[in-house]
Order: structure tokens, then sequence, then C-alpha cells
């Protein structure tokens, strides 16, 4: 555990703690939501082969998971270790565009 304290840079067990259980909130919310989501998109789990359908549900999941965790971030009042998070993930996925600062020239 002191190993992930020192590479997130958190100082107490107890904020280790209420990351952990925002990790486990925010991925079982993001799975409930996905459902009532691609249902009212239209997708049917019987319209469709498995193979379609997994990935596509994984796909609404994904943008789902980004809000809530920055949401449940929030609330919990570990809304910067959240962002920071967040914005380290979407770079390693090749996204950091979406938080370059434009300078004026």
């Amino acid at each position: 555990m002191e190993k992930l304290k020192k590479r997130w840079g958190i100082t107490s067990n107890f904020q280790l703690i209420v990351i952990f259980i925002v990790f486990a909130i925010t991925g079982s919310t993001s799975a409930y939501l996905s459902k009532p989501v691609i249902e009212w998109i239209g997708i049917s789990k019987d319209a469709m082969s498995a193979w379609l359908y997994i990935p596509l549900r994984l796909l609404i999941i994904f943008p789902v998971y980004q809000v809530l965790l920055v949401f449940f971030g929030f609330i919990s009042g570990q809304f910067k270790f959240f962002w920071n998070f967040e914005k380290k993930m979407l770079r390693s996925m090749g996204l950091g565009f979406l938080f370059k600062n434009k300078k004026s020239s």
C-alpha cells in the first residue's frame, strides 16, 4: 500500500480507502447505467449477437465512467486526485489534446 500511496501522492490510509470506494462505486454505477442508456439508443441484446452487443455496451460505459469518476471524486472530497487521474488516463489513451491550454498570441 505504501508504494501505491507514494505513486499517487496520497498521505493517509483513510484517503486511500476513500479512493478505492470511489472506484468501486463508479464502476458499479456506470455498468448499471449503461443498460438503460443502450436501450434508449435502441440497441437490444436480443436483436444482435453478443459479439456486437458487448463491445457497444463497453463503448457506452466508458464515457459514463469518466464523468461519474470525477463526479463521485468531487462528492468524496477527492476531486483534485480524480481530476488528475482522469487527465493522465486520457493522455495515455491519446486524448490529451482535450486538456491542452490554448495560448493567446
